[in-house]
Protein backbone atom coordinates (compact mmCIF):
# COMPACT_ATOMS: atom_id res chain seq x y z
CA UNK A 1 0.00 0.00 0.00
CA UNK A 2 1.15 3.28 -0.85
CA UNK A 3 1.93 6.24 1.78
CA UNK A 4 -1.10 8.65 2.58
CA UNK A 5 -0.62 12.11 0.74
CA UNK A 6 -1.03 14.79 3.06
CA UNK A 7 -1.14 18.33 2.20
CA UNK A 8 0.08 20.69 5.23
CA UNK A 9 -1.45 24.49 4.67
CA UNK A 10 -0.04 27.03 7.29
CA UNK A 11 1.36 30.46 6.29
CA UNK A 12 3.99 30.21 9.13
CA UNK A 13 7.30 28.59 7.83
CA UNK A 14 7.88 27.30 10.96
CA UNK A 15 5.01 24.99 11.73
CA UNK A 16 4.85 24.38 7.96
CA UNK A 17 8.54 22.86 8.41
CA UNK A 18 8.43 21.39 11.79
CA UNK A 19 5.10 18.88 10.64
CA UNK A 20 6.67 18.41 7.65
CA UNK A 21 9.49 17.05 8.87
CA UNK A 22 7.38 15.30 11.91
CA UNK A 23 5.34 13.94 9.22
CA UNK A 24 7.44 12.72 6.64
CA UNK A 25 9.04 10.38 9.83
CA UNK A 26 6.51 8.83 9.88
CA UNK A 27 6.19 7.66 6.44
CA UNK A 28 3.75 10.18 4.80
CA UNK A 29 3.92 11.76 2.06
CA UNK A 30 3.73 15.76 2.09
CA UNK A 31 3.26 18.87 0.29
CA UNK A 32 3.51 21.80 2.08
CA UNK A 33 1.83 25.36 0.70
CA UNK A 34 1.82 29.30 2.64
CA UNK A 35 -1.49 30.58 1.23
CA UNK A 36 -4.99 29.28 0.03
CA UNK A 37 -3.80 30.00 -4.01
CA UNK A 38 -0.86 27.34 -3.11
CA UNK A 39 -2.75 25.15 -1.32
CA UNK A 40 -5.53 25.09 -4.73
CA UNK A 41 -3.18 24.18 -6.68
CA UNK A 42 -1.63 21.20 -4.88
CA UNK A 43 -4.19 20.07 -3.88
CA UNK A 44 -6.00 19.59 -7.28
CA UNK A 45 -2.41 18.61 -8.72
CA UNK A 46 -1.72 15.68 -6.13
CA UNK A 47 -5.34 15.22 -5.00
CA UNK A 48 -4.35 14.49 -1.27
CA UNK A 49 -5.74 11.97 1.06
CA UNK A 50 -5.52 14.81 4.12
CA UNK A 51 -5.51 18.44 3.83
CA UNK A 52 -4.05 19.89 7.74
CA UNK A 53 -5.85 23.23 7.19
CA UNK A 54 -4.84 26.28 9.14
CA UNK A 55 -7.66 29.17 9.56
CA UNK A 56 -5.75 32.23 9.23
CA UNK A 57 -3.96 32.71 6.08
CA UNK A 58 -3.49 36.37 4.57
CA UNK A 59 -5.35 35.56 1.39
CA UNK A 60 -8.11 33.51 2.13
CA UNK A 61 -9.12 32.04 5.34
CA UNK A 62 -9.46 28.46 5.68
CA UNK A 63 -13.11 28.45 6.92
CA UNK A 64 -13.51 29.74 3.13
CA UNK A 65 -11.52 27.31 1.34
CA UNK A 66 -13.15 24.72 3.19
CA UNK A 67 -16.56 25.91 2.16
CA UNK A 68 -15.27 26.21 -1.76
CA UNK A 69 -14.05 22.03 -1.46
CA UNK A 70 -17.30 21.20 -0.03
CA UNK A 71 -19.39 22.84 -2.82
CA UNK A 72 -18.09 20.19 -4.77
CA UNK A 73 -17.27 16.23 -4.61
CA UNK A 74 -15.00 15.77 -6.91
CA UNK A 75 -11.24 14.66 -5.44
CA UNK A 76 -12.72 15.28 -2.06
CA UNK A 77 -10.39 14.26 0.79
CA UNK A 78 -10.28 14.53 4.41
CA UNK A 79 -9.75 18.23 6.12
CA UNK A 80 -8.51 18.62 9.76
CA UNK A 81 -8.84 22.61 10.59
CA UNK A 82 -5.91 24.08 12.50
CA UNK A 83 -6.04 27.12 14.52
CA UNK A 84 -4.65 29.38 17.65
CA UNK A 85 -7.66 31.04 17.89
CA UNK A 86 -10.78 29.07 17.54
CA UNK A 87 -13.94 29.77 18.84
CA UNK A 88 -16.93 27.25 19.13
CA UNK A 89 -18.84 28.71 16.50
CA UNK A 90 -15.68 28.43 14.15
CA UNK A 91 -15.27 24.79 15.09
CA UNK A 92 -19.22 24.38 14.52
CA UNK A 93 -19.45 25.98 11.18
CA UNK A 94 -15.86 23.65 9.88
CA UNK A 95 -17.45 20.75 11.40
CA UNK A 96 -21.07 21.35 9.24
CA UNK A 97 -18.66 22.01 6.17
CA UNK A 98 -17.13 18.65 6.47
CA UNK A 99 -14.23 18.78 8.22
CA UNK A 100 -13.06 15.71 10.49
CA UNK A 101 -11.70 16.91 13.06
CA UNK A 102 -10.58 20.25 14.94
CA UNK A 103 -6.97 20.84 16.37
CA UNK A 104 -5.18 23.97 18.37
CA UNK A 105 -2.20 25.78 18.14
CA UNK A 106 0.47 25.67 20.08
CA UNK A 107 0.69 21.80 18.13
CA UNK A 108 0.84 18.74 20.54
CA UNK A 109 2.80 16.37 18.63
CA UNK A 110 0.93 13.40 19.89
CA UNK A 111 -2.20 14.54 19.64
CA UNK A 112 -1.69 15.69 15.83
CA UNK A 113 0.02 12.53 14.85
CA UNK A 114 -3.66 10.65 16.81
CA UNK A 115 -5.26 13.11 14.73
CA UNK A 116 -3.94 12.46 11.53
CA UNK A 117 -4.15 8.17 11.90
CA UNK A 118 -7.83 8.81 13.23
CA UNK A 119 -8.65 11.26 9.83
CA UNK A 120 -7.23 8.39 7.51
CA UNK A 121 -8.70 5.97 8.77
CA UNK A 122 -12.13 8.07 8.74
CA UNK A 123 -11.37 8.59 4.93
CA UNK A 124 -10.69 4.93 4.19
CA UNK A 125 -13.79 3.80 5.69
CA UNK A 126 -15.37 6.21 3.43
CA UNK A 127 -14.06 5.54 0.76
CA UNK A 128 -14.85 1.53 1.02
CA UNK A 129 -18.26 2.68 1.49
CA UNK A 130 -18.13 4.88 -1.63
CA UNK A 131 -17.39 1.87 -3.72
CA UNK A 132 -21.01 0.84 -4.23
CA UNK A 133 -22.65 3.93 -3.42
CA UNK A 134 -22.95 4.96 -6.54
CA UNK A 135 -24.71 1.71 -8.01
CA UNK A 136 -26.42 1.31 -4.37
CA UNK A 137 -28.17 4.54 -3.35
CA UNK A 138 -28.92 6.33 -6.67
CA UNK A 139 -31.22 3.31 -7.99
CA UNK A 140 -35.17 3.87 -7.43
CA UNK A 141 -35.72 0.87 -4.75
CA UNK A 142 -39.37 -0.28 -4.84
CA UNK A 143 -41.98 -1.63 -6.74
CA UNK A 144 -44.66 0.89 -6.86
CA UNK A 145 -45.67 2.19 -9.91
CA UNK A 146 -44.21 5.85 -9.29
CA UNK A 147 -41.05 4.20 -8.50
CA UNK A 148 -41.26 1.93 -12.09
CA UNK A 149 -41.59 5.00 -13.74
CA UNK A 150 -38.99 6.76 -12.41
CA UNK A 151 -36.73 4.60 -13.02
CA UNK A 152 -37.56 4.28 -16.56
CA UNK A 153 -37.76 8.22 -17.29
CA UNK A 154 -34.02 7.82 -16.32
CA UNK A 155 -32.69 5.04 -17.69
CA UNK A 156 -34.44 7.44 -20.85
CA UNK A 157 -32.57 10.18 -19.94
CA UNK A 158 -29.31 8.18 -19.79
CA UNK A 159 -29.42 7.79 -23.29
CA UNK A 160 -29.40 11.54 -24.52
CA UNK A 161 -26.77 14.64 -23.94
CA UNK A 162 -29.97 17.38 -23.08
CA UNK A 163 -30.00 19.00 -19.91
CA UNK A 164 -32.09 17.48 -17.80
CA UNK A 165 -33.67 19.20 -14.44
CA UNK A 166 -35.06 17.04 -11.57
CA UNK A 167 -37.70 18.77 -10.04
CA UNK A 168 -38.55 17.45 -6.25
CA UNK A 169 -38.35 18.28 -2.86
CA UNK A 170 -35.62 18.25 -0.34
CA UNK A 171 -34.40 14.66 0.72
CA UNK A 172 -36.70 13.09 -2.50
CA UNK A 173 -32.89 11.66 -3.95
CA UNK A 174 -32.30 14.12 -6.89
CA UNK A 175 -28.58 14.19 -6.73
CA UNK A 176 -28.64 9.98 -6.31
CA UNK A 177 -30.88 9.75 -9.41
CA UNK A 178 -28.49 12.16 -11.25
CA UNK A 179 -25.22 10.16 -10.73
CA UNK A 180 -27.91 7.10 -12.11
CA UNK A 181 -28.65 8.65 -15.41
CA UNK A 182 -24.19 9.80 -15.18
CA UNK A 183 -23.80 5.76 -14.51
CA UNK A 184 -26.03 4.37 -17.25
CA UNK A 185 -25.35 7.12 -19.94
CA UNK A 186 -21.93 7.27 -22.54
CA UNK A 187 -20.38 9.95 -19.71
CA UNK A 188 -20.08 7.08 -17.00
CA UNK A 189 -16.15 7.06 -17.17
CA UNK A 190 -15.90 10.92 -16.96
CA UNK A 191 -15.90 13.04 -14.07
CA UNK A 192 -19.10 13.77 -11.61
CA UNK A 193 -18.99 16.83 -10.45
CA UNK A 194 -21.43 18.45 -7.74
CA UNK A 195 -22.39 22.22 -7.13
CA UNK A 196 -24.21 23.41 -4.11
CA UNK A 197 -25.72 26.72 -5.58
CA UNK A 198 -25.98 28.34 -2.45
CA UNK A 199 -22.31 27.43 -1.84
CA UNK A 200 -20.70 29.88 -4.66
CA UNK A 201 -20.83 33.59 -3.06
CA UNK A 202 -21.92 36.35 -5.33
CA UNK A 203 -18.62 38.21 -5.33
CA UNK A 204 -16.80 35.15 -6.95
CA UNK A 205 -18.97 32.82 -8.54
CA UNK A 206 -17.35 32.95 -11.82
CA UNK A 207 -13.92 32.64 -10.18
CA UNK A 208 -15.06 29.31 -8.60
CA UNK A 209 -16.87 28.03 -12.35
CA UNK A 210 -14.48 29.38 -14.22
CA UNK A 211 -11.26 29.81 -12.50
CA UNK A 212 -8.56 32.53 -12.40
CA UNK A 213 -4.93 32.91 -14.37
CA UNK A 214 -2.85 29.36 -14.26
CA UNK A 215 -6.08 27.82 -11.73
CA UNK A 216 -8.57 25.71 -13.64
CA UNK A 217 -12.16 26.19 -11.78
CA UNK A 218 -15.28 23.35 -11.84
CA UNK A 219 -16.44 24.00 -15.29
CA UNK A 220 -12.63 22.43 -16.62
CA UNK A 221 -12.60 19.73 -13.86
CA UNK A 222 -15.88 18.09 -15.06
CA UNK A 223 -14.30 18.16 -18.70
CA UNK A 224 -17.02 16.11 -20.91
CA UNK A 225 -17.98 14.91 -17.55
CA UNK A 226 -21.62 15.42 -16.42
CA UNK A 227 -22.02 18.51 -13.97
CA UNK A 228 -24.68 18.65 -11.60
CA UNK A 229 -26.39 21.84 -9.98
CA UNK A 230 -28.01 21.24 -6.69
CA UNK A 231 -30.76 23.58 -5.76
CA UNK A 232 -30.75 25.77 -9.12
CA UNK A 233 -33.44 28.09 -7.84
CA UNK A 234 -30.69 29.31 -5.23
CA UNK A 235 -27.64 30.09 -7.56
CA UNK A 236 -27.00 34.12 -7.49
CA UNK A 237 -27.22 36.60 -9.97
CA UNK A 238 -23.56 35.91 -11.11
CA UNK A 239 -23.54 32.54 -11.08
CA UNK A 240 -26.55 33.07 -13.30
CA UNK A 241 -25.29 35.03 -15.72
CA UNK A 242 -22.18 32.85 -16.30
CA UNK A 243 -23.92 30.25 -16.90
CA UNK A 244 -26.33 31.53 -19.35
CA UNK A 245 -23.22 32.54 -21.21
CA UNK A 246 -21.70 29.47 -20.83
CA UNK A 247 -24.81 27.65 -21.95
CA UNK A 248 -25.19 29.89 -24.86
CA UNK A 249 -21.87 29.85 -26.28
CA UNK A 250 -20.77 26.47 -24.98
CA UNK A 251 -17.36 28.10 -24.38
CA UNK A 252 -15.40 30.10 -21.32
CA UNK A 253 -12.80 31.46 -20.35
CA UNK A 254 -10.41 31.98 -16.82
CA UNK A 255 -10.87 35.43 -15.53
CA UNK A 256 -7.96 37.29 -16.69
CA UNK A 257 -7.32 34.42 -19.54
CA UNK A 258 -8.52 35.72 -23.11
CA UNK A 259 -8.55 32.14 -24.20
CA UNK A 260 -11.50 30.78 -25.25
CA UNK A 261 -11.86 27.21 -23.65
CA UNK A 262 -14.80 24.75 -25.20
CA UNK A 263 -17.17 23.28 -22.53
CA UNK A 264 -18.50 20.12 -23.33
CA UNK A 265 -20.61 18.60 -20.40
CA UNK A 266 -23.70 17.70 -19.87
CA UNK A 267 -25.59 19.42 -17.18
CA UNK A 268 -27.99 17.97 -14.53
CA UNK A 269 -29.67 20.13 -11.96
CA UNK A 270 -31.84 19.92 -9.10
CA UNK A 271 -35.13 21.88 -8.83
CA UNK A 272 -38.00 22.94 -6.29
CA UNK A 273 -41.25 21.68 -7.49
CA UNK A 274 -41.75 26.08 -7.58
CA UNK A 275 -38.94 27.05 -9.47
CA UNK A 276 -41.19 28.65 -12.11
CA UNK A 277 -42.12 31.42 -9.41
CA UNK A 278 -38.60 31.74 -7.75
CA UNK A 279 -35.75 33.83 -8.60
CA UNK A 280 -34.14 31.84 -11.27
CA UNK A 281 -33.73 33.57 -15.01
CA UNK A 282 -36.01 32.40 -17.32
CA UNK A 283 -33.98 31.88 -20.53
CA UNK A 284 -31.27 30.26 -18.33
CA UNK A 285 -34.31 28.05 -16.74
CA UNK A 286 -35.28 27.34 -20.66
CA UNK A 287 -32.17 26.20 -21.22
CA UNK A 288 -31.79 23.99 -18.51
CA UNK A 289 -34.98 21.71 -18.61
CA UNK A 290 -34.53 21.07 -21.77
CA UNK A 291 -35.43 17.67 -20.34
CA UNK A 292 -37.60 17.19 -16.73
CA UNK A 293 -38.50 14.41 -14.22
CA UNK A 294 -40.54 14.72 -11.59
CA UNK A 295 -38.73 12.92 -8.52
CA UNK A 296 -41.97 12.07 -6.39
CA UNK A 297 -41.93 12.90 -2.71
CA UNK A 298 -41.58 9.21 -0.36
CA UNK A 299 -45.08 10.12 1.02
CA UNK A 300 -46.32 9.32 -2.34
CA UNK A 301 -45.23 5.27 -2.63
CA UNK A 302 -45.24 4.64 0.80
CA UNK A 303 -46.18 1.26 -0.32
CA UNK A 304 -42.40 0.80 -0.80
CA UNK A 305 -41.39 1.82 2.54
CA UNK A 306 -40.34 -1.48 4.05
CA UNK A 307 -38.06 -2.40 0.80
CA UNK A 308 -36.70 0.91 1.05
CA UNK A 309 -35.82 -0.18 4.69
CA UNK A 310 -34.20 -3.27 4.11
CA UNK A 311 -32.16 -1.73 1.74
CA UNK A 312 -30.71 1.12 3.73
CA UNK A 313 -30.19 -1.34 6.43
CA UNK A 314 -28.46 -3.66 4.11
CA UNK A 315 -26.07 -0.52 3.37
CA UNK A 316 -25.45 0.02 6.32
CA UNK A 317 -24.06 -3.03 7.68
CA UNK A 318 -22.11 -3.56 4.35
CA UNK A 319 -20.78 -0.09 4.22
CA UNK A 320 -20.34 0.27 8.50
CA UNK A 321 -19.68 -2.77 10.08
CA UNK A 322 -23.10 -2.36 12.11
CA UNK A 323 -25.10 -5.24 13.69
CA UNK A 324 -27.86 -6.11 11.41
CA UNK A 325 -30.98 -5.63 12.29
CA UNK A 326 -34.74 -6.31 11.32
CA UNK A 327 -37.75 -3.65 10.98
CA UNK A 328 -40.91 -5.60 12.95
CA UNK A 329 -44.11 -5.38 11.20
CA UNK A 330 -45.13 -3.60 13.51
CA UNK A 331 -42.36 -0.63 13.13
CA UNK A 332 -42.87 -1.32 9.15
CA UNK A 333 -46.67 -0.56 9.17
CA UNK A 334 -46.09 2.88 11.48
CA UNK A 335 -43.58 3.65 8.97
CA UNK A 336 -45.66 3.12 5.68
CA UNK A 337 -48.13 5.78 7.56
CA UNK A 338 -45.46 8.23 8.36
CA UNK A 339 -45.60 11.66 6.07
CA UNK A 340 -41.98 11.52 5.97
CA UNK A 341 -40.66 15.38 5.66
CA UNK A 342 -37.40 14.62 5.07
CA UNK A 343 -38.95 11.84 2.42
CA UNK A 344 -36.31 9.41 1.63
CA UNK A 345 -33.18 10.83 3.17
CA UNK A 346 -34.96 11.03 6.39
CA UNK A 347 -35.56 7.46 6.19
CA UNK A 348 -31.82 6.62 5.62
CA UNK A 349 -30.78 8.88 8.76
CA UNK A 350 -33.25 6.98 10.61
CA UNK A 351 -32.03 3.97 9.69
CA UNK A 352 -28.28 4.52 10.87
CA UNK A 353 -29.03 6.30 14.26
CA UNK A 354 -31.43 2.96 14.83
CA UNK A 355 -28.90 0.52 13.73
CA UNK A 356 -25.68 2.62 15.83
CA UNK A 357 -27.77 2.71 18.42
CA UNK A 358 -28.00 -0.78 18.52
CA UNK A 359 -30.54 -3.22 20.50
CA UNK A 360 -32.58 -6.52 19.82
CA UNK A 361 -32.89 -8.14 16.76
CA UNK A 362 -36.00 -6.49 15.52
CA UNK A 363 -36.54 -2.90 15.36
CA UNK A 364 -39.91 -2.41 17.36
CA UNK A 365 -42.51 -0.54 17.29
CA UNK A 366 -41.85 0.86 20.46
CA UNK A 367 -38.37 2.53 19.46
CA UNK A 368 -39.92 3.79 16.21
CA UNK A 369 -42.37 5.78 18.15
CA UNK A 370 -39.49 7.35 20.08
CA UNK A 371 -38.24 8.23 17.37
CA UNK A 372 -40.58 10.40 15.83
CA UNK A 373 -41.33 12.28 18.81
CA UNK A 374 -37.56 13.04 18.73
CA UNK A 375 -37.48 14.21 15.11
CA UNK A 376 -40.81 16.15 15.29
CA UNK A 377 -40.43 19.55 15.66
CA UNK A 378 -41.74 21.13 18.73
CA UNK A 379 -45.83 20.96 18.14
CA UNK A 380 -46.70 24.86 17.30
CA UNK A 381 -49.97 25.96 19.01
CA UNK A 382 -52.67 27.00 17.30
CA UNK A 383 -53.37 29.94 18.83
CA UNK A 384 -50.39 32.12 18.71
CA UNK A 385 -50.08 35.81 18.75
CA UNK A 386 -50.68 36.67 15.51
CA UNK A 387 -53.79 34.61 15.32
CA UNK A 388 -55.48 36.07 18.09
CA UNK A 389 -55.07 39.39 16.33
CA UNK A 390 -57.49 38.05 13.72
CA UNK A 391 -61.13 37.81 13.16
CA UNK A 392 -63.34 34.74 14.18
CA UNK A 393 -64.12 33.86 10.37
CA UNK A 394 -60.42 34.57 9.18
CA UNK A 395 -58.85 32.37 12.43
CA UNK A 396 -61.15 29.74 11.53
CA UNK A 397 -60.04 29.37 8.21
CA UNK A 398 -56.13 29.48 9.22
CA UNK A 399 -56.91 26.45 11.59
CA UNK A 400 -58.71 24.66 9.46
CA UNK A 401 -56.32 24.86 6.61
CA UNK A 402 -53.32 23.58 8.78
CA UNK A 403 -55.76 20.91 9.85
CA UNK A 404 -56.95 19.06 6.92
CA UNK A 405 -53.27 20.12 4.88
CA UNK A 406 -51.23 17.53 7.86
CA UNK A 407 -54.43 15.59 7.74
CA UNK A 408 -54.16 15.49 3.89
CA UNK A 409 -50.77 14.29 4.18
CA UNK A 410 -51.16 11.69 6.64
CA UNK A 411 -53.80 9.83 3.87
CA UNK A 412 -51.15 10.11 1.03
CA UNK A 413 -53.98 12.57 -0.63
CA UNK A 414 -56.67 10.26 -0.42
CA UNK A 415 -59.89 12.63 -0.26
CA UNK A 416 -61.82 9.29 1.05
CA UNK A 417 -59.62 8.46 3.60
CA UNK A 418 -59.34 11.78 4.61
CA UNK A 419 -63.30 12.10 4.90
CA UNK A 420 -63.53 9.14 7.13
CA UNK A 421 -60.73 10.10 9.03
CA UNK A 422 -62.20 13.42 10.05
CA UNK A 423 -65.54 12.73 9.72
CA UNK A 424 -67.17 14.85 6.68
CA UNK A 425 -69.31 13.95 4.30
CA UNK A 426 -67.16 13.65 0.85
CA UNK A 427 -68.72 16.20 -1.34
CA UNK A 428 -68.90 18.93 1.66
CA UNK A 429 -65.32 17.93 2.10
CA UNK A 430 -64.32 18.78 -1.48
CA UNK A 431 -66.22 22.09 -1.44
CA UNK A 432 -64.09 23.09 2.10
CA UNK A 433 -60.97 21.79 0.30
CA UNK A 434 -61.65 24.30 -2.86
CA UNK A 435 -62.75 27.33 -0.43
CA UNK A 436 -59.16 27.09 1.83
CA UNK A 437 -57.41 26.88 -1.51
CA UNK A 438 -55.94 23.23 -0.27
CA UNK A 439 -54.59 21.78 -3.42
CA UNK A 440 -55.59 17.75 -3.04
CA UNK A 441 -53.99 16.93 -6.45
CA UNK A 442 -50.65 18.57 -5.70
CA UNK A 443 -50.22 15.66 -2.40
CA UNK A 444 -50.95 12.80 -5.25
CA UNK A 445 -51.73 12.30 -8.43
CA UNK A 446 -54.46 8.99 -7.67
CA UNK A 447 -56.72 11.02 -5.70
CA UNK A 448 -59.93 8.92 -5.32
CA UNK A 449 -63.06 9.64 -7.48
Amino acid sequence: MSAARILVVDDEADIRGLVKEILSEEGYEVDVAANGAEARALRQRHQPDLVLLDIWMPDVDGITLLREWSSTTANSCAVVMMSGHGTVDTAVEATRLGAMDFVEKPLSLAKLLRTVEKALEGARARKTSAKTKSSAIATPVGKSRQVQQLRNELLRHATSDASLMLIGEFGSGREAFARFVHDHGSRAAKPFVAIVSSALRELDAETALFGQGDRGGMIEEVSDGTLFINEIGDLPPAAQRALLGLLETRSYSRLGDSKSRPFHARIICSAQPDIEQGVLRHDLLSHLSAALTRVPPLREYAEDVPDLLRHHVDRVVDGEGLTFRRFSIAAQNRLRNYPWPGNVQELRTMVRRLLLQGGGEEVSLEEIERELSQAAPPAETLVKQDLLALGLREAREHFERAYLQQQLLLCHGKVGQLAKRVGMERTHLYRKLRALGVDFRSVSDDVEA
